[in-house]
């Protein structure tokens, strides 16, 4: 999309001012819609939003002829030039890129930094959370689950973290699909550092994403901040293995509140890991001893992809290098209207094909085409059987 490089530096500054959270910046963009203007307002009308004199003087300091000194000025340069790479990207709340989920949530980050491919934040997402010191057998099923999700079309999200987050990422990858990581801290740096290669992998087949700006170290207070984001991007979220008090239980907690689904694998009585997942059990989550009983859960909710998703996500990429060719198909409102699923209906006749001739044919990837395919099922356009997928039966007789 066009760059207007003074708005987002405005979106930018405004992000990087202490004491400056959702609540105050959405108030602000609902008082001045072109963000700039705020950096022209006078004291007062600041102060009228909830703006300190401390505040106040730093905005101007930030568009006055001196500002080549303002400590703002300085995070600003080195978000832009980080986002000067390709495969970068800052997408502001009010982008079509924007997931449509997480915008809806309370207290959804007005920016994001993604790096990775931008289109894979608005498709279907599990999230997976639990401990960072896990069981074997937690290690286990989280991998185990999250490659079934990838296998039937679905994006586990996770936060990096040791443990359970990096069996779930690595399960995704394993199954072919994609995988998005919720980083507490600036993207110039991967935490844990040991999960380095891990993080290469995940850019490669999916994205990292955080609202934290370039520069901003990891901090304690801001794996709970970043915990909503994961639930928030997703339909639900799997907790695997957690103890009663954990950042797992908190991320399960910000996603009832936000609507969404929890669901909890059991595990023994002697085993304090479980009592987290259990504790939620009673709460009303659901219990769950395989990945289908989740997918089977979620395939319902689907239908929202289908009337929400953007047909081209677009966000803010400094970057004159052009985007590398790419075959995944960007789900729409109208699935008639898509050029790939159009295609792949008409590939299929009423005998069963196999996905992975599909993939010969097309040159589309697993997952992508997993993704397809859940949802023309939904619309009766196909239907499994042995051996693969065929038209549905109702289109024989129509």
């Amino acid at each position: 999309m066009a760059v207007d490089v003074n708005e987002l530096e405005s979106w930018l500054a405004l992000w990087r001012l202490s004491g400056v959270g959702p609540a105050l910046f959405k108030k602000t963009l609902q008082r001045f819609p072109e963000l700039s203007g705020a950096f022209q307002a006078s004291a007062q009308a600041l102060y009228s939003l909830g703006y300190t004199a401390n505040q106040a003087e730093e905005i101007r300091k930030f568009k006055s002829s001196g500002k080549s000194e303002c400590l703002l000025t300085k995070g600003v340069e080195r978000d832009l030039a980080w986002v000067q790479e390709p495969g970068r990207f800052i997408v502001r709340i009010s982008d079509p890129a924007y997931p449509d989920l997480l915008r809806e949530t309370v207290g959804a980050p007005p920016l994001l930094f993604v790096h990775g491919q931008l289109e894979s934040l608005s498709l279907p997402q599990v999230a997976i959370v639990g401990s960072r010191h896990p069981t074997r057998a937690g290690l286990s099923c989280a991998h185990d689950f999250a490659q079934l999700f990838a296998q039937q079309g679905f994006i586990t999200t996770s936060g990096l973290a040791l443990g359970i987050d990096a069996a779930a990422h690595q399960g995704a990858l394993d199954g072919g699909g994609k995988t998005i990581a919720v980083a507490a801290h600036g993207l110039d740096q991967v935490y844990p550092k040991r999960n380095t290669s891990l993080a290469a992998a995940i850019v490669a087949q999916g994205a990292i994403v955080s609202e934290f700006p370039i520069g901003v170290q990891p901090q304690p207070q801001f794996f709970p901040k970043r915990n909503r984001i994961i639930s928030g991007l997703s339909m639900g979220v799997l907790v695997v293995e957690a103890a009663l008090k954990s950042g797992s239980l908190i991320t399960a907690r910000q996603a009832l509140e936000q609507g969404r689904e929890v669901f909890a694998i059991p595990g023994s009585i002697h085993n304090p890991l479980a009592k987290g997942c259990h504790d939620l059990i009673r709460q009303g989550a659901k219990l769950v001893e395989n990945g289908t009983h989740v997918t089977e859960e979620l395939l319902p909710l689907l239908q929202y992809f289908q009337q929400q998703l953007p047909l081209e996500p677009q966000g803010f990429e400094l970057t004159c290098a052009p985007e590398a060719p790419t075959n995944r198909p960007i789900f729409c409102s109208d699935v008639e209207a898509n050029s790939f699923t159009n295609q792949l209906v008409g590939l299929l006749d009423y005998e069963p094909m196999s996905i992975d001739e599909m993939v010969q044919k097309t040159g589309v990837c697993v997952a992508d085409i997993r993704s397809a395919l859940v949802l023309l099922e939904l619309d009766d356009k196909v239907e499994s059987s042995a051996g693969g997928y065929r038209l549905a039966s109702a289109r024989q007789l129509s």
